[in-house]
Parts: structure tokens; C-alpha cells; sequence
């Protein structure tokens, strides 16, 4: 398994979305954003997601360096059309609009709809926490029916992720970001080019037998080939059984439905739903009993006598950070069939291969 340092790997996927078509700077945000998954431990929503992104944008299912369109604009609230672009150029204009009507009003809620892959939606809680305001975001993806309700085994639901941001001034902000889903389909695509197995009972049969076989979800697949869900005849489970399965619900209700994205059906084009909410707690709490009472109870969280000696209680986020000092220190680690699908799609879209025996392996 190589590793790459964080830099050659986001100039190297900034390249390939070049080549591809896009301009500098969504190539450059692309690789930014996915490199800065792979930092953050989340593999998932990582380089293992660029051949993907890349036929996506030749098939026509998304399309370069798209502007977001305001459907509704008021002082607290916006509906923003992505029209089909790349998630990490839709996404932080969402994000920036949200940050923008939020520090005017103290309160904004934005939906994105019709939008590309956002990728982590961490990454969204972060950039609005860097500006002190708490976010809460429900996400859902149309088009991607991958998720067997509580009590089924056909797929209702889109791995439906949920995240919510908490800013601390001076400090890393608490991010709590996760798929409803038990475990998220990257990680499922991430496993079946030879990555971190998923657990035994991740996915379930249409016979209700679980598994950890990611042939479940794709069906039959070559190493270095793509890798598509539709061929499966399996599902993945919610975690958490009926709370996993009821919080995806309103993922697809808030996120698909009330944006206009539309819920999750196979029927109609893919594309992400967002809605979020900001909150500026300054204006929330003039008293700024909010930042102490924040740090008291993390500081009584992680005070708890650990389940295991010699492990740690971790609040939300901080296995991020540890994952991005140790990968920017010692290189993002890739399985060698991800980083086979990466050098296929890179001379797929023209890069000689000058430049990528120019790549330096760690």
C-alpha cells in the first residue's frame, strides 16, 4: 500500500480534473477537498471518489465550474440550484451564503439542491465554524438508493449523512459528521479495492443473511475497474437500527424533500440535496455562557474513566485530528487498487506518463 504526501497527491488529483476539463480552481478546490478527507481519516470521501467524479463529468451527469442559481432569497433563508455542478464548487457557495445572511440576521437556514457529491460535510461544519457559528446540516442523495430501512432488506433511503458543527475560539471545533447509513458507501467502494474491510454485518442480502462481502452492493467488479451499486442486489444496513433508519428519514425529508432535490428514488437524475442551518451563538448568548459551558462539558466527557486502560474518551472530531497530523507527517496511505483506478483515469483523460512516473511515492 503506498502513501503519498498530501501535497503531491492534491496537485496530482488537481491535474487530473484539469485535464478533464474543469478550470484551475475547481481542480484546485477538488483536490483539496478530497485530499482533505483522505487527512481527516474519512478515506471514504477521499481520491477513491475521482474516477468516479471524472466519468460523472464525461457522462453529463454534472458539468464544470458551475455558478449556483438563488431559487428563493430572503434576509434569513435561500434556496440555491447547483445546477448540476461539482459539489466542492456548489457547496461552499452554499456555505458562504449561509455564513454571509447568518452574520447579518444571527440566524440563516440554506438548501442546495440539484448539486454534485459535496463530499465530507464536515468539511462545511469546519468552514462555518472558522467563522464562529454553529451549523446543523441534513444531506441526502437522489438518484442513490442504497439503504435498507429498519425491519427490510430493499434499499429506501441514500446513505442520508447528518452533521452538526460546534465553533471553540482558538481550538479545533467539535464536528460530529456521520452517514446514516452504518457505515457509508465509500467505505463500502473504499474495502473493495482492498482498503479497510467493513464490519460482518455492514450489508444485507435480499434472503435477510448480513455480510461484509462488498460484492452485495456491486455485484461482480474487475480490481481496477468501477465500481457500480446498481448491479447489486444487496443493501446497506442504518445503523443503529430504528434510529439510524428514522434519522436518514428525515435526512431525505429535510435534505431532499424541502430543498426541492427530491427524496431518494432511482428514477431520476443523481444529485445531492443540503439543507442547513446557522446560528451565531454571539448573538444567541450575549452573556458568552455558551464558550464555558462548552469547554466544561467536554472537559467532564473526557474525564470518564476509559472503557479500555490506556485508551481515550474522544469527543467528535478529534479522531480527525489525529488522523491529519499522523498522515501529514508519514503521507495518505492508498490502497494499491485505488491508486491503480487513479493512474487509469489520469492517462484516461490524457496525462502522459512523464508526469506520472514523475509522482514520488513515500
Amino acid at each position: 500500500m503506498p502513501r503519498i504526501a498530501a501535497d503531491t497527491l492534491q496537485n496530482f488529483i488537481c491535474d487530473i480534473f484539469v485535464a478533464a476539463g474543469c478550470s484551475k480552481e475547481e481542480s484546485g478546490r477538488i483536490g483539496k477537498y478530497l485530499v482533505g478527507s483522505n487527512l481527516a481519516g474519512h478515506d471514504s470521501h477521499g481520491v477513491a471518489r475521482a474516477p468516479r467524479y471524472v466519468k460523472w463529468k464525461q457522462d453529463g451527469v454534472f458539468f464544470a465550474d458551475r455558478i449556483v442559481k438563488r431559487v428563493v432569497d430572503t434576509p434569513v433563508l435561500a434556496i440555491l440550484d447547483g445546477q448540476y455542478g461539482f459539489g466542492q464548487t456548489t457547496a461552499p457557495q452554499a456555505v458562504a451564503l449561509g455564513i454571509e445572511k447568518c452574520k447579518a440576521m444571527g440566524l440563516s437556514a440554506i438548501g442546495l439542491k440539484n448539486s454534485g457529491h459535496v463530499g465530507r460535510v464536515g468539511e462545511w461544519a469546519e468552514m462555518a465554524a472558522r467563522e464562529g457559528l454553529v451549523s446543523i446540516h441534513f444531506v441526502n442523495v437522489r438518484g442513490s438508493v442504497l439503504v435498507a430501512p429498519f425491519g427490510g432488506v430493499d434499499r429506501t433511503f441514500s446513505t442520508a449523512p447528518f452533521c452538526v458543527g460546534i465553533p471553540r475560539k482558538g481550538q479545533t471545533p467539535v464536528i460530529l459528521d456521520f452517514a446514516t447509513s452504518l457505515v457509508a458507501e465509500g467505505k463500502v467502494l473504499v474495502a473493495s479495492q482492498g482498503g479497510k474491510k467493513i464490519p460482518d454485518n455492514a450489508l444485507v442480502s435480499q434472503d435477510g443473511s448480513m455480510s461484509g462481502d462488498p460484492h452485495v452492493l456491486y455485484g461482480d467488479y474487475k480490481p481496477e475497474g468501477p465500481r457500480e451499486y446498481k448491479k447489486g442486489a444487496g443493501a446497506i444496513r442504518a445503523f443503529g437500527e430504528h434510529k439510524g433508519s428514522g434519522l436518514a428519514l428525515m435526512c431525505e425529508l429535510l435534505g431532499g424533500a424541502l430543498t426541492g432535490n427530491g427524496a431518494s428514488q432511482l428514477s431520476q437524475q443523481w444529485s445531492q440535496g443540503m439543507f442547513s442551518f446557522y446560528i451565531d451563538a454571539a448573538k444567541v448568548d450575549p452573556e458568552h455562557f455558551f464558550p464555558a459551558e462548552v469547554t466544561r462539558m467536554l472537559g467532564f466527557v473526557k474525564a470518564s474513566k476509559p472503557l479500555a486502560a490506556g485508551e481515550d474518551v474522544l469527543v467528535p472530531g478529534e479522531p480527525e485530528e489525529r488522523y491529519r497530523a499522523e498522515r501529514l507527517k508519514n503521507g495518505i496511505p492508498l490502497p494499491d487498487d485505488t491508486w491503480a483506478s487513479l493512474l487509469s483515469i489520469a492517462r484516461d483523460v490524457g496525462i502522459d506518463s512523464g508526469r506520472l512516473q514523475k509522482i514520488e511515492l513515500l
